[in-house]
């Protein structure tokens, strides 16, 4: 999970401190240098942490806090708000600018993941914002990665324009001409990777720019990069004037210091992160929610946000009237099982659960090889026995453990769970058609 080090020290500086009751300024100001090296730690650029703690220490030592009744969770509401003004206060927008098609630049270092953050962005669009966008391919120097945007757009449903290795300059300004033609809403470039102190590379992507003057100019960052991150999105800055920033392998880093660093250094906001390999981990960055999800307090937005994209309304309310005729199958139960685990893993969505720390959930994950075999058990099922368990004798029950390569052992904990599951999906179901109307998918979502 991302920030997970982070997250973890300062959830236990604040605990310490709530332990204490009424604080005085010297355990205030001890705390908060205890949260300069956990920021430190974390990757954070110095200059960043240095405004950071003087903005907490000058709000946090006054009155407010040491008199109040609570100052443990005054001191924890100070350091919220300004982790969420240092991320940029509130999630920004992509701006489409004026004219049609809109073209967004991605710029950023060898590495960093523009090409598949590319079709991300073009799978994202499409899907929450109904646009359709063309992928360009403008890196003519990485071996194979015209071929590779290729696969992305094929992956993304979405038109892919090249000219090979011809000029990146005259390609991009072609690309736009071709969507105006065939009305597509976007034009997504994606650029060659380059290293900041490169001035001949980074004099051909400001050649594009000019060329093609797009709405947005994003800057592709890994999350991994740490300090360094700070003198890429400078340098590019400079160069091109940015409007926004994308976060790339945000769950691979649990220290994060570039999201905390990137926003302060170029003044511009960071607009999605990057959350996994698949093309639909992609999200709108929310400094309101990191700031929740760093201090422990959850972020139950995000999480009903992802529960809703993972369960369909139609679906569930032909599962409610299913459990209410008691005709929930083990079809049902496994089509839950799979809506569950397209949500994302363990650790994500235990961080967006308030006073839930993923940290001392370690090793407690959902072993996809088990979802594996709960599929397998029921694939060995006939159709009648699938929609009926109680046909499930002890000979058919040897029968169904030999085709899954399982044993009767785990076909009988698996009918266990599904009955279970059958009564308190029922009882939950039926509390809320009679307060609010359906409930959504498995335990409520």
């Amino acid at each position: 999970m991302a920030f997970e080090g982070l997250a973890s020290k300062l959830q236990n500086i604040f605990k310490k401190l709530g332990n204490k009751g009424k604080l005085t300024e010297k355990e205030v100001k001890e705390a908060l240098r205890e949260v300069r090296l956990a920021l430190l730690e974390a990757d954070v650029n110095y200059t960043v942490v240095k405004k950071f703690v003087n903005m907490v220490t000058e709000r946090a030592v006054g009155s407010e806090v040491l008199e109040s009744l609570t100052p443990a969770q005054q001191v924890i509401k100070i350091v919220n708000e300004e982790l969420t003004k240092l991320m940029g206060g509130s999630a920004a927008k992509l701006d489409y600018g004026s004219r049609k098609p809109s073209v967004f630049l991605l710029c950023g270092l060898q590495g960093a993941g523009k090409t598949t953050m590319a079709g991300k962005l073009a799978a994202y669009l499409k899907k929450h914002q109904s646009k359709d966008a063309l992928l360009v391919g403008c890196d003519v120097y990485r071996p194979a990665a015209i071929e590779q945007l290729r696969v992305v757009g094929e992956r993304a449903g979405v038109k892919v324009f090249d000219r090979g290795i011809s000029d990146p300059v005259e390609t991009s300004r072609l690309a736009v001409e071709f969507a105006e033609k065939n009305f597509l809403d976007v034009v997504i470039i994606d650029t060659a990777g380059r290293l900041h102190i490169d001035e001949a590379m980074m004099d051909e992507i400001a050649a594009i720019s000019r060329a093609v003057s797009p709405s947005e100019i994003l800057l592709v960052v890994d999350a991994m990069t740490g300090q360094d991150a700070v003198n890429v999105a400078k340098s590019f800055h400079e160069k091109l004037g940015l409007t926004g920033v994308i976060l790339t392998k945000l769950d691979g880093d649990t220290r994060g210091g570039a999201a905390l660093s990137v926003r302060e250094v170029t003044g511009k906001p960071i607009k999605f992160s990057g959350t996994g390999e698949k093309l639909t981990d992609l999200e709108v960055f929310h400094p309101d929610r990191m700031a929740s999800r760093i201090l422990g307090m959850g972020d139950m937005l995000s999480l009903i946000e992802k529960a809703e994209q993972a369960f369909d309304e139609k679906k569930a309310l032909e599962l409610t009237n299913k459990l209410r005729r008691d005709e929930f199958t083990l079809d049902d139960f496994l089509e839950q099982f799979q809506q569950v685990k397209s949500m994302g893993s363990l650790d994500e969505l235990v961080g967006m659960i308030p006073g839930l720390n993923a940290g001392q959930l370690k090793g407690a994950q959902v072993d996809p090889k088990a979802i594996g075999r709960v599929e397998a058990i029921i694939r060995s099922m006939t159709p009648a026995e699938r929609a009926k368990p109680d046909l499930l004798n002890a000979s058919r029950k040897r029968r169904v453990a030999k085709g899954s390569g399982t044993t009767v052992q785990e076909v009988n904990r698996l009918l266990n769970q599904f009955d279970q599951t059958r009564q308190m999906m029922k009882k939950l179901t039926g509390g809320r058609m009679k307060k609010k109307g359906p409930r959504r998918g498995l335990f409520g979502f």
